[in-house]
C-alpha cells in the first residue's frame, strides 16, 4: 500500500465531494503587498477555535496556511528570529 492509499483516521471522503460548511466569524482582516505577491491575514474564529489564516496571492495563484490561535505567539516568535537573522546575516554576492 502506498501512502495515499492508506485509510484516512477521519473517515472516507469521495473525491470531489464537497467539505461540510462550517461557520466561521471573521475578527480581524488585513492585507499586504510584497513586491508581486499578496498576503491577506484573516484572524477567524469558528465552534472549534480561533486561527489566523494567511493567504499568499500570486497572479491568480493561491496557497494557504492556518495557525491555531494557541500557536500564535511560538509563530511569532520564530517570525521574529528569522527577522532578526536576515538583519543581521549579510547578503551573498550575486
Amino acid at each position: 500500500m502506498i501512502s495515499n492509499e492508506r485509510p484516512s483516521p477521519y473517515g472516507h471522503r469521495q473525491f470531489g465531494a464537497p467539505k461540510p460548511h462550517v461557520n466561521e466569524d471573521t475578527l480581524k482582516s488585513e492585507k499586504v503587498q510584497i513586491e508581486r505577491k499578496t498576503f491577506q491575514f484573516t484572524l477567524k474564529e469558528n465552534p472549534r477555535g480561533r486561527f489566523l489564516r494567511i493567504t499568499e496571492d500570486v497572479g491568480g495563484r493561491r496557497d494557504t496556511i492556518i495557525i491555531p490561535a494557541p500557536g500564535l505567539e511560538d509563530f511569532k516568535k520564530l517570525l521574529d528570529e528569522m527577522v532578526k537573522a536576515s538583519n543581521e546575516i549579510p547578503p551573498k554576492a550575486a
